[in-house]
């Protein structure tokens, strides 16, 4: 079994880059781009790990991040996030977040952390 990864963003240029980016890792990928896909997919397919952008019309990034929590407290977060947003970062972080990208985002970081908290289990 693949390790599931959720990408979360309302911009669909972000979504296909981290989707190719990481389904070429061998990962198995699932793209939403609202808080309402994105909790449809946590509770029906379980993602090992979530790709979460910040600013999404609608539901806040804060607020899917609350809800997936509800769904599986255990559920790994890295949040992706415009510069400056300090208090989000900080809320999100409290909220059990990882770590955090900045947008525009040097796709070898996210990789990177990426294989941390989700390394590809080899057969």
């Amino acid at each position: 079994m693949k390790e599931k990864i959720l990408i979360v963003d309302d911009q669909y240029g972000i979504r296909i880059l981290l989707n190719e980016v990481f389904q070429k890792e061998g990962y198995e990928t699932h793209q939403a781009a609202n808080g309402i896909q994105a909790l449809e997919i946590v509770e029906n397919n379980v993602p090992d790990l979530v790709l979460l952008d910040m600013k999404i019309p609608g539901m806040d990034g804060i607020e899917i991040l609350k809800r997936m929590k509800v769904i599986d407290k255990d559920i790994r977060v890295i949040i992706m996030t415009a510069y400056g947003e300090l208090d989000m970062i900080q809320e999100a972080k409290d909220l059990g977040a990882l770590t955090h990208f900045a947008k525009p985002f040097d796709i070898d970081e996210i990789r990177g952390a990426v294989r941390k908290y989700l390394p590809i289990k080899s057969n």
